[in-house]
């Protein structure tokens, strides 16, 4: 099961694993005083995107579309979570006021697509590694 969470509500028993899916850090919260397994924020969406996006609801639509885009491109940086939600109860924090649009709403349903298959780093172009 995976779920998403303002970073501000408290801990609770369900939530399994958390972990923080923002590009920059929440306001107004310690690090150490935050109940959490880590701060993913490579799985956030560009500094570009989230500028552009700003939280306006009007580009949900394309926001979705561009961030599953980035997503896509850098997969492998989602394998944590995937293993997480293997393992258990998930919970995705976000940091925005809006509770439908937001990046991990997105991310959720990015990941619920992908749970069932780990995702693999690229090729390294079709060279075995060397021993030494």
């Amino acid at each position: 099961m995976i779920q998403v969470k303002r970073v501000y509500e408290p801990a609770a028993p369900g939530d399994g694993a958390r972990f923080v899916v923002e590009r920059l850090w929440t306001r107004g919260i310690r690090k150490e005083a935050l109940s959490m397994e880590g701060w993913l924020r490579e799985v956030a969406p560009s500094t570009a995107l989230r500028q552009w996006f700003a939280h306006d609801p009007a580009k949900w639509e394309e926001f979705q579309r561009r961030y599953r885009l980035e997503l896509s491109a850098r997969r492998e940086d989602c394998n944590p979570l995937l293993e997480a939600a293997r393992r258990g109860p998930l919970t995705l924090l976000y940091s925005a006021r809006d509770k439908e649009h937001n990046s991990a709403v997105v991310l959720k349903s990015y990941l619920e697509e992908h749970a069932t298959k780990k995702v693999r780093a690229p090729a390294t172009g079709g060279r075995k590694p060397t021993r030494r």
